[in-house]
């Protein structure tokens, strides 16, 4: 049993350090701009200049390394938040999407910029 053990181990050593344990899965850009575009997002956001809500890359600089960033994107895009506007407090359209890998594929594309 330790032999079997021991294997195990040293066969999980070496995929980690040679890079063969599956990575996470990577972003897909053209679903995620393809939610957003349907979503009216960039009527508001754009990827590098603000609009009437913040730019992409100031959201993702915000966020960045932050454990809960995904979550906090994911509940901000699906909830409806009052968000201020042009000193008006109107409400956060939500995401048009009740799948929730698409939402979070466009959440972690959002937290790539």
């Amino acid at each position: 049993m330790k032999t079997r053990t021991s294997l195990l181990i040293a066969g999980s050593l070496l995929f980690a350090l040679t890079g063969l344990v599956p990575a996470q899965a990577a972003v897909d850009e053209e679903a995620a701009q393809a939610l957003l575009k349907k979503s009216d997002c960039f009527k508001c956001h754009a990827i590098e200049k603000k609009k009437d809500g913040p730019a992409y890359k100031e959201v993702a600089k915000k966020y960045k390394g932050k454990a809960d960033a995904e979550d906090k994107l994911v509940k901000h895009m699906t909830l409806k938040p009052m968000i201020e506007v042009d000193g008006k407090k109107e409400e956060h359209k939500a995401i048009k999407s009740s799948d929730p890998a698409e939402i979070k594929n466009a959440a972690q594309w959002i937290l790539t910029r």
